[in-house]
């Protein structure tokens, strides 16, 4: 039975076990955290996983890995694989999930975007099944999911918008929620433009609900982020403890406001999403190669980060020659 207008607690309090994702890269799995510990209060279990792709400053190769630059890792099917403690790129480069695995000792989840939207929902249609789960969650840190794709400051459209895409074209078949933490956080979209989106999505029917950062979760982030390298998830850790009003990140490039509602994941249909908001995953969603669903983004006068990653590489390499 698909998600569609439904309540969160009546998801919530059917499910059994969950697959939760990090669905930006880089240390988007630490904002799965705060969601981790709502289903954990509803008796489910959770399976937490990510990208394997990490920002430039910690992977300065551009893109996703794939599954022949890693080693130490365990294929669930041809898209998902499972990493541990030891997982890392064949440079040396440790994933989030990786410090995660090692923390909480146990594999962690790595979601492959290089085979674009059709590899990635065939990915988790047959992860789900094999590891016996009722609910598959994803969660974007900052808000760039529910981005019309106009707005100014979209940097990192690619992972969210396929990612998004996915999960809706799941939402048919299987219980699915879009979780947004941390409003704003990642310094892409202002504050009014989230309120857009999410007023949209509001008359759509599409919150479903929203969960804060308890104490004890709090104390949890707080741990996390001294050890996984992430700037949006930290902020709504410093959100929590009192933190309010502008603040600058990604070496002073971008601004992102903290407030009360930083704190927040709310919980969204992607169907609703996808159908009345996101025009980047709307575009991207018969893809066949992350190559593809980035053209796909071009045709709408996006720059994305795997655009900017490429751009780094090839200056880098022409300073070296």
């Amino acid at each position: 039975m698909p998600s569609e207008n439904k309540s969160l607690e009546n998801l919530l309090g059917k499910s059994k076990k969950a697959v939760l994702l990090g669905i930006g890269g880089g240390g988007d799995i630490v904002g799965t955290i705060p969601t981790a510990g709502l289903l954990r209060m509803f008796g489910i279990e959770c399976v937490l996983g990510g990208l394997p792709w990490e920002r430039s400053v910690i992977d300065p190769i551009p893109g996703p890995r794939i599954f022949d630059e890693i080693v130490n890792l365990r294929a669930l099917n041809h898209t998902v694989w499972f990493a541990n403690k030891d997982t890392v790129t064949n440079t040396g480069v440790r994933f989030a999930e990786t410090i995660m695995a090692e923390i909480y000792g146990k594999e962690m989840l790595l979601v492959d975007i290089t085979k674009g939207v059709d590899g990635i929902a065939d990915g988790l249609r047959k992860t789900m099944k094999d590891l016996e789960a009722d609910l598959l969650v994803g969660i974007d840190v900052g808000g760039d999911s529910i981005a019309f794709g106009n707005e100014k400051g979209l940097a990192s459209p690619l992972a969210d918008s396929m990612m998004t895409a996915a999960l809706a074209k799941l939402s048919d078949e299987l219980n699915v929620l879009l979780g947004v933490f941390g409003f704003g956080s990642d310094g892409e979209l202002t504050t009014e433009e989230l309120e857009n989106s999410f007023g949209v999505i509001s008359r759509e029917g599409g919150i479903l609900g929203a969960w804060g950062i308890t104490p004890d979760i709090l104390r949890e982030l707080e741990m996390l982020i001294t050890k996984v390298p992430t700037e949006a998830s930290r902020l709504p850790v410093e959100s929590a403890r009192g933190g309010r009003g502008e603040t600058k990140i990604r070496q002073g490039t971008r601004k992102a406001y903290l407030s009360t509602t930083s704190t927040l994941t709310f919980y969204l249909s992607p169907r609703v999403v996808f159908e009345k908001v996101s025009e980047p995953a709307r575009l991207v969603v018969g893809s066949k190669s992350i190559d593809e669903a980035n053209e796909a983004l071009h045709s709408m006068g996006l720059f994305t980060e795997l655009d900017l990653e490429r751009e780094k590489d090839r200056m880098r390499l022409l300073q070296k020659g």
